[in-house]
């Protein structure tokens, strides 16, 4: 790792900008989403719903490394607009 340096006061932190919501699969899932793209999911994966409502499978392993959990929502029948989808 010669390429990255060792100041340890160049790194940065980050994180993601977008809540999404995500529901843990029982079983298997396989669909196409409007963009014509193939998605699909074992028993575990998550399936994860962004807030302009694209939705995609993310792998288990993946998903719990990045993502944590900030409770239930209840009710979400009545949308909103996207911006203010998970305020």
């Amino acid at each position: 790792m010669d390429a990255v340096s060792k100041n340890e006061y160049e790194w940065q932190i980050y994180r993601t900008r977008f809540l999404i919501r995500a529901k843990q699969l029982a079983e298997p899932l396989a669909f196409v989403d409007a963009l014509g793209r193939e998605h699909s999911g074992r028993v575990g994966d998550y399936i994860v719903e962004s807030s302009d409502g694209t939705r995609r499978i993310a792998p288990r392993e993946i998903f719990e490394d990045i993502y944590v959990a900030m409770g239930v929502r209840r009710g979400l029948a009545t949308r909103r607009s996207p911006e203010h989808a998970y305020s």
